[in-house]
Formats: C-alpha cells, structure tokens, sequence
C-alpha cells in the first residue's frame, strides 16, 4: 500500500512504500487512480475480464461437450442449469439483435 507524491495539479507521480515529507497521502494499492499509475487493470476492469473468461469458459465447455469429452449430465445439477440459462440468454439476446430475419445477406 504507498504513500503518494503529487504534481501541483495532483496527479500521482511517485509511489513510494514510507512516507516522506511531501508524501503523505496513503491509498490503498487496488485504488483505481493507483492502479492507472501503474497501467494495471483497475477493479472495475475485472468484472469485464470476468466477463471476457466466462465466455471463454463456455466455449470450453461447447467444444468439450461437442468432442464427446464431457456429457452435460457430468456437471453438477446448479452447473448445468446455469450453464443452460446462459445458453439461453445467449440464444435470445442473439435473435433480439438479428435486425435481418436470420437471412443470410451477401
């Protein structure tokens, strides 16, 4: 967790693990202005990585189930019906987008 120097207009341009004289301000290392300091991903950008590897997941799942390697049925009961209602979710917000009819246009 540092303690952060500011410019005269406040923006972070010094991290430090003590604090000094014209370092006082402590924050927290997960603070988005913190985090944007040091280019990493803030809190709020990891719902949309969340997001991001669910779908790879899923994917996972798709091509595993396809190859035969894993029955749906080998899933816990909460597992597949989840897994089914975001199928479904899918398929509807998919239809509710197709603007054309599901007609293929070239």
């Amino acid at each position: 967790m540092p303690y952060i120097r500011r410019s005269a207009a406040g923006a972070i341009v010094a991290l430090l693990n003590d604090p000094a004289p014209d370092a006082q301000e402590f924050l927290p290392a997960t603070e988005p202005e913190v985090c944007e300091f040091l280019g990493l991903p803030t809190i709020n950008n990891f719902v949309g990585l969340d997001a991001d590897f669910i779908r790879v997941m899923e994917d996972l799942l798709d091509v595993m189930l396809a190859k035969g390697l894993l029955r749906l049925t080998d899933l816990p009961p909460q597992a597949q019906r989840k897994l089914l209602a975001r199928k479904d979710m899918r398929r509807r917000m998919a239809g509710a987008l197709d603007l054309l009819g599901g007609e293929d246009v070239i």
